[in-house]
């Protein structure tokens, strides 16, 4: 999700705050090579330095991979690879993992990486006061050993073959700062520069770090809360780089100007409509399905995305392993939702109250539900809400009949199999699928088994998932090296080069 404070805990995305102001930033430098500042315009700004603490999708976007690192890195495209780990092994009965260290690594306040501090950063994140995505999958783990600086031992209560790409989320925090929140002590190419709050972020290339060096000097995140200044800000060069364009009509201004790139990258982020599976009318399946079919999703993607985005039909992108095109389990069907709302005993409809987030795109795709919905006798009440209070309402108080939010991660279908997540899906079946996938021995036991529990959600009508948004970045020409897809919010920085 994004956003709300969840958000790099959804883990899921799952999902805070937008930039309080409305631009920011110096104009980007006109320095080129190893000495040129890249700026990086974007709509979110974090809430706090902590992605235990619920700082949001702009946490992840300017400090994942930047100024922090996990002992595993998840790349653009999805592999994940050895970071401040060079190797681990693993027990015959998949119960112990090993992990070696890499050599020479330091933080940013000068201390040596230590297996302590790794063992410290992952009971962060397992923590009860945690907010982090990882959270609930990192729950298996039982105990955490150091017998040496070099080696970290995980045991297990039960098998995880996710474990290494679970680990890619937790980031190594250094000894250096008491605050986490507004302070940073990472390994990352970069150091924490300048926050204004409200304004921007800068990251300063950092002249200790154990791999290659930062191919920029520093890197600046200009926040906006509103799209239409952001492209502003890239056509008149106040920012090298837009991570993410939010509208289709933003880029008429690029398209077939040499002096833009324009990239459409892979997405995982998932418009959903969270019903809240135990609450009626949204405990009945056939309530679900009738209101899936009511929405004609084709017209509201290009609504809101114009000729972008992708359909989907259940909450795996086609960036997943585990994907199948399950856009027609719940066709869109009028005549078909009245007769599952018949069948349900709500032949002339029932109303419910959305609550919505009030940032974009959510109120459009509120108003174009509601709408959609009383085409079949279902009427909504809109209830705009902060991301704050979504965050505590939703997902911490499970107080609502239905909500929109995105879900930004990926591989994040494992979520339909904790019945105390905040959507309140409880399938006995797919819980037992979510378990057995991540006991597999081999990837594909693991995919087969989340292919069923794919499949099984989709009839469920467990969410409405009503589309994937596009990934769309777009540069200035002078600009290479960025990151095109849009996995996880992650916007690795230290490759970008500037002419």
């Amino acid at each position: 999700m994004r956003k709300s404070s969840l958000f790099a805990t959804l883990a899921v995305g799952l999902a805070s705050a937008l930039a309080l102001a409305g631009c920011a930033g110096a104009s980007s430098s006109s320095a080129g090579g190893s000495d040129a500042s890249i700026a990086i315009g974007s709509l979110y700004e974090p809430v706090n330095l902590d992605n235990t603490a619920g700082g949001g999708q702009g946490v992840t976007e300017a400090l994942n991979g930047n100024v922090y690192e996990g002992l595993f890195k998840l790349t653009d495209d999805g592999k994940v690879e050895p970071l401040l780990a060079t190797k681990y092994t693993t027990s015959a009965d998949g119960m112990t993992y090993t992990f070696t260290l890499r050599d020479g690594v330091k933080f940013h306040s000068g201390k040596a990486l230590t297996s302590a501090d790794v063992k410290r950063s992952i009971e962060r994140v397992t923590s009860d006061d945690s907010q982090s995505a990882r959270k609930s999958q990192l729950a298996v783990i039982k105990g955490i050993e150091t017998p040496d600086d070099k080696t970290v031992t995980i045991t297990l209560s039960s098998r995880s073959i996710s474990l290494p790409y679970n680990l890619s989320y937790v980031w190594i925090y250094g000894p250096g700062t008491s605050n986490y929140k507004t302070a940073e002590d990472g390994t990352g190419p970069y150091k924490l520069g300048t926050w204004k709050r409200g304004s921007s972020l800068s990251l300063e290339r950092w002249s200790g770090y154990w791999g290659g060096q930062a191919k920029n000097k520093e890197v600046e995140f200009d926040y906006f809360t509103d799209a239409s200044a952001l492209s502003n800000a890239l056509q008149t060069k106040q920012v090298d780089i837009v991570t993410s364009i939010q509208s289709p009509d933003a880029l008429s201004t690029f398209k077939g100007n040499k002096d833009y790139t324009i990239s459409d990258g892979k997405s995982t982020t998932k418009e959903l409509l969270a019903f809240n599976d135990k609450v009626a009318p949204f405990n009945n399946v056939e309530v679900r399905k009738a209101v899936y079919s009511a929405i004609d999703t084709k017209k509201l993607l290009n609504s809101i995305w114009g000729d972008y985005g992708t359909l989907i039909g259940s909450m795996v992108p086609p960036s997943d392993p585990w994907y199948e095109d399950l856009t027609k389990v719940n066709p869109y069907d009028v005549n078909l939702a009245k007769k599952e709302l018949a069948e349900a005993g709500f032949a002339n409809g029932f109303s419910f109250t959305l609550d919505t987030p009030t940032y974009d795109p959510h109120p459009a795709v509120a108003e174009f539900l509601k709408s959609e919905l009383a085409k079949v006798g279902i009427t909504v009440t809109i209830n705009s809400i902060s991301a704050d209070e979504w965050y505590t309402k939703v997902f911490k108080n499970h107080d609502f009949t239905a909500t929109l939010q995105e879900h930004v991660n990926d591989r994040d279908v494992v979520w339909y199999g904790n019945p105390d997540f905040y959507w309140g899906y409880d399938n006995p079946q797919v819980t037992k699928w979510v378990d057995e996938a991540e006991q597999s021995t081999t990837t594909a036991e693991q995919t087969a088994k989340l292919k069923q529990v794919n499949e099984q959600i989709a009839k469920d009508a467990a969410s409405a998932w009503l589309y994937l948004y596009p990934q769309i970045v777009v540069a200035d020409s002078n600009v290479t090296g960025y990151p095109v897809n849009g996995l996880n919010s992650q916007f690795y920085a230290y490759d970008i080069v500037k002419k």
